[in-house]
């Protein structure tokens, strides 16, 4: 997170199936979660918001959720569950690579071994600087990759001790800023991640095994804004060293904001019984969830392609007096608006693959 340029947000999204059950053991909660964390991630790259990191630290929500589905998938052997993830993550990804890797081939680009990575995202996949908006944004599929491959011994070691091992998951990002300094590179920017939402994603195998719901309110309460004052406190203190607040570009405090941010959403569902199951009386909103949960990944990944494809849309509009006159063509929230209609058209045009992806039939929209 730190160690990547500030151009592409660190938030989006957790994959899409990540529960093997049918529509019935949806919950509504977790999906609008996720809905609002996509929702951000696109909003973020049209406005560059330092504090939106604050507002809904996203990128954790959005761990924490995969975390739960992935201890609940782990009641199966460990090896189909990482096929799963891996069936349903790879061909969206390569459908989205497909067009990424030809556009920058075309503009002159030559790549080495590292073209590896754009088979299976364990590190970095590599590419020019004239796509960086585009290629930057894969750091999250491949720590989400990462914590797969590793949950099934995450999981184990969290239910020998689970209250110590959540604690204890903050202390790997305590170490690489106080202690080590992992170096600059896909192994180095890859732990940092790895070491940032490693809380968030075993907060997930707390709410799946009912560990939250056990413990007392006032300790949660008490530990959770303690966690948001340290991470707050972080950002705003090293401002001038980070030259900014902005969470995506401070690993530690996005760590210690979003473990105490994410703990309490958590906390309110396991505890408190926070549900939406009313969202599906308002049947065009409740559409709109489960369109952006089916559809997570090819959100996730056109996004940023659809918000740059604006920009030269939008000139064109310029030349036609009657757009000119009454339209806000200079305007961010416009810019967003074209951006949401290309979101929409690449949704129709390649969300299907992530129905093949999850071996179902391939439809425009779910």
């Amino acid at each position: 997170m730190g160690a990547h340029s500030k151009g592409a947000v660190r938030t989006v999204r957790t994959v899409r199936g990540e529960g093997e059950a049918g529509p019935a053991a949806r919950d509504r909660y977790f999906d609008t979660l996720r809905a609002l964390a996509l929702v951000r991630v696109v909003a973020y790259h049209a406005f560059g918001w330092a504090w939106a990191g604050l507002v809904f630290p996203a990128m954790g929500v959005m761990f924490a959720l995969a975390g739960t589905l992935m201890a609940r998938s782990l009641r199966r052997p460990a090896g189909a569950v990482i096929r799963s993830r891996l069936r349903r993550l790879l061909p969206p990804f390569w459908c989205w690579g497909l067009f990424v890797v030809g556009a920058m081939l075309v503009r002159g680009w030559m790549p080495g071994w590292q073209l590896v990575y754009w088979v299976v995202p364990l590190g970095d996949p590599p590419g020019s600087a004239w796509g960086e908006q585009a290629w930057e944004i894969l750091w999250y599929l491949r720590t989400y990759l990462w914590f797969v491959l590793l949950s099934p011994l995450l999981l184990r070691l969290f239910r020998l001790a689970p209250v110590p091992v959540l604690l204890l998951s903050l202390a790997p990002i305590v170490v690489l800023q106080c202690l080590w300094q992992p170096p600059d590179n896909r192994f180095g920017t890859g732990l940092l991640d790895l070491a940032t939402y490693l809380f968030c994603w075993v907060l997930g195998f707390a709410h799946r095994d009912g560990v939250l719901a056990r413990l007392k309110p006032l300790p949660v309460a008490v530990l959770s804004l303690a966690a948001l004052a340290c991470g707050a406190w972080y950002a705003f203190a090293h401002r001038a060293e980070y030259g900014t607040y902005d969470l995506d570009d401070v690993p530690f405090a996005q760590a210690f904001w979003s473990a105490g941010f994410v703990t309490l959403l958590m906390y309110s569902k396991a505890r408190l019984g926070v549900d939406f199951s009313g969202l599906v009386r308002l049947r065009r909103l409740d559409r709109l969830v489960t369109v952006f949960n089916a559809r997570a990944v090819t959100v996730y990944l056109w996004h940023e392609l659809a918000l740059v494809l604006a920009v030269p849309l939008i000139d064109r509009l310029w030349d036609v007096p009657a757009f000119e006159a009454y339209l806000p063509l200079a305007s961010q929230w416009f810019l967003l608006g074209v951006g949401w209609v290309l979101i929409a058209v690449f949704v129709l045009l390649f969300g299907w693959v992530e129905d093949v992806a999850a071996r179902k039939r391939a439809r425009l929209l779910p």
